[in-house]
């Protein structure tokens, strides 16, 4: 009988955040892969907790996975738990969990603290739809796109980013931002737990040599801006705009005619015309 792989989410600063649920398959898998280890010793120590540990973070999740992978498959459950927050979301897990299925390895979410999700909620920006990035890119190009893509997003955008580069982003996203509303989310669930919010220029100001965990979160563009930036677009602009995002035709030619208030089939017609 094969193993059950777990995602348990572990505390982002207060440990108190863990949840019991957490704390009893932390207790009973055989095994815990941890982003780093001696920040996961310090949690298992804290509630007394005595575990095999080995290290699974990003620079050897390709080289680990085939391991976990076979012990999973010997019978042996294994949870899966990055320094803070949820495995997969700007952690390790994403490969694993990607070949577990392949291998048809039962995967079960232990759910918990998600630094992003917190952050949403207590920013006063818009909750209903969100674009989740990450960090951005450290390759100019690819930056670049995805700083072009929070420019037209109509989304609350959330970001990480590492302390000592929180001014240069910021600064990266000036130009485009306007004056739309920005918060930065620093330490949550820690001692220094602080929200910042205001332009992007007030919020620089602010948030000068500012230490600990960062999350930038940015008002979305305003729907009928970008409803008119699509529409001066060419069709084939339009439909490039959207195939960047991964959109299969028959979806980018439905968009396209719901942002130019026109019918499917007139959209069709002009592709066809051009050919």
């Amino acid at each position: 009988m094969r193993g059950n792989l777990y995602l348990v989410a572990t505390p982002i600063g207060n440990l108190e955040d863990i949840t019991f649920r957490a704390l009893n398959v932390l207790k009973k898998v055989d095994l815990i892969a941890a982003e780093d280890t001696r920040n996961t010793l310090k949690l298992l120590n804290y509630f007394e907790i005595k575990k095999t540990l080995i290290s699974y973070h990003r620079h050897n999740e390709e080289i680990k996975k085939d391991n976990i992978i076979e012990q999973l498959k010997e019978g042996k459950n294994i949870a899966i738990v990055s320094d803070a927050g949820t495995p997969g979301i700007s952690d390790p897990g994403e490969v694993l969990v990607r070949e577990a299925i392949r291998e048809n390895i039962n995967i079960i979410p232990v759910p918990g603290a998600c630094a992003a999700i917190n952050a949403l909620i207590c920013s006063g920006l818009d909750t209903t739809e969100f674009l989740f990035i990450g960090f951005l890119p450290l390759n100019k190009k690819l930056r670049n796109d995805k700083i072009e893509e929070i420019k037209n997003a109509t989304q609350t955008i959330i970001v990480y980013e590492a302390p000592h580069k929180l001014e240069k982003t910021l600064i990266d996203l000036k130009d485009i931002l306007e004056n739309r509303k920005v918060v930065i989310a620093r330490e949550l669930t820690k001692i220094h737990e602080e929200f910042i919010r205001g332009t992007v220029d007030e919020v620089i100001e602010k948030s000068c040599d500012l230490k600990g965990e960062m999350i930038i979160l940015i008002e979305g563009r305003e729907k009928i801006k970008q409803e008119n930036y699509l529409n001066n677009m060419t069709i084939e602009e339009h439909y490039n705009y959207y195939a960047k995002k991964g959109l299969e035709k028959k979806e980018i030619i439905k968009k396209i005619a719901k942002d130019r208030n026109v019918s499917k089939n007139e959209i069709y017609q002009q592709f066809i015309n051009k050919k």
